[in-house]
């Protein structure tokens, strides 16, 4: 272990791994991003811990996990509340809280949390987890199986170390606080809403399947992984059925298989694909989509370039915002706006 100390997996949960901002510019090579999958929980967990924005942290899958920390150090969760709870105290999302030596961080399972409606909360540690880089970045690429920790899933009894922390003692024994988190955003009938942009195969699908996807419910399976969110609803059809090249593919990106149910590319997903994209769900909601619960309710509005700029645009000057309620409260920040 670093001369910081580390932590150890009492009981990982569903699916535990080591993630940072993720892996770019090797696409080229077929190397999916990966990352955290809500990119906008890491940040703010990082921030509240003194850490640098892409420092590397832990995304805890449907809670059901134990953590014990073996030196003094400070931690933040941000994402869904699976009812953490540090020797017994209630740990809140986004909130910033100093930790001894040898206490233990437990979060409740899905089951028993499952009126929170939530998916995955992501933990930050004050000075980050410390393992190795592999080509830029620490995120752990499950698919391949290299970065993060042994480039697998972690499991009971791993130890992983911790970097150096950026704040000071008497910063690291600060009394917590907290910051507002992001809002979700729902219709009417409680469902999800999410904002996408047409595809580049959009006008192959008839017009009431592209009715359809504006206007009917999708369900999101148990299907669905880190590599993508398996949807049910309505079949959606194309005019004609033809054999397509593939083509790139991001993480958002919806395609369209021949069963007709739509699936929606996330961090870990192949770079090409040679199903229609039907749509692509804007930067700016990949966390909602990240966090959104199997068997839960999605709405997918349709809009233009231009809403999709504005809405990144928002969550940027939310960032800002809070660098800035940081930074007047004393505490270290190093806003990168990199998401």
């Amino acid at each position: 272990m670093s001369a910081s100390g580390g932590i150890a997996i009492l009981r990982p949960g569903m699916l535990a791994s080591v993630q940072d901002l993720g892996r770019y510019g090797h696409r080229q090579q077929g190397i999916c991003p990966g990352g955290a999958l809500d990119a906008l929980a890491l940040t703010l967990a990082n921030r509240l811990v003194g850490n640098d924005d892409g420092a590397a942290g832990l995304e805890l899958t449907m809670g059901g996990c134990e953590i014990r920390f073996e030196s003094p150090t400070r931690i933040a969760l941000a994402g869904d509340d699976f009812g953490a709870r540090l020797d017994g105290a209630p740990l809140w999302p986004c909130w910033s809280i100093p930790v001894a030596a040898g206490q233990v961080l437990k979060l409740g399972s899905a089951n028993q949390w499952s009126s929170k409606k939530g998916l995955r909360s992501w933990l930050a540690i004050a000075g980050g987890i410390d393992v190795p880089l592999v080509i830029g970045s620490r995120s752990t690429d499950l698919k391949a199986g290299f970065g993060g920790h042994l480039g697998r899933a972690l499991k009971k009894g791993d130890q992983l170390p911790l970097g150096l922390p950026a704040l000071d003692a008497a910063q690291l024994a600060r009394r917590a606080f907290g910051l507002r988190a992001p809002e979700w955003e729902h219709e009417d009938d409680g469902a999800l809403l999410l904002r996408v942009m047409p595809g580049p195969e959009f006008e192959q699908f008839t017009m009431a399947s592209r009715e359809l996807l504006w206007g009917e419910p999708w369900r999101t399976t148990s299907q669905s992984n880190r590599m993508g969110n398996r949807l049910e609803g309505p079949e959606l059809k194309r005019k004609r059925s033809a054999d397509m090249l593939s083509s790139a593919v991001i993480p958002g990106t919806i395609q369209v298989p021949p069963s007709g149910q739509p699936i929606i590319l996330m961090g870990d997903a192949q770079t090409t694909g040679g199903y229609p994209r039907i749509g692509v769900v804007i930067r700016a909601d990949l966390w909602k989509l990240a966090r959104a619960p199997l068997n839960g309710r999605l709405r997918l509005a349709q809009v233009d370039a231009a809403a999709a700029l504005e809405a990144w645009a928002e969550q940027q000057r939310y960032l800002a915002q809070v660098a800035q309620a940081l930074a007047s409260a004393g505490w270290r920040t190093t806003a990168q706006n990199s998401l």
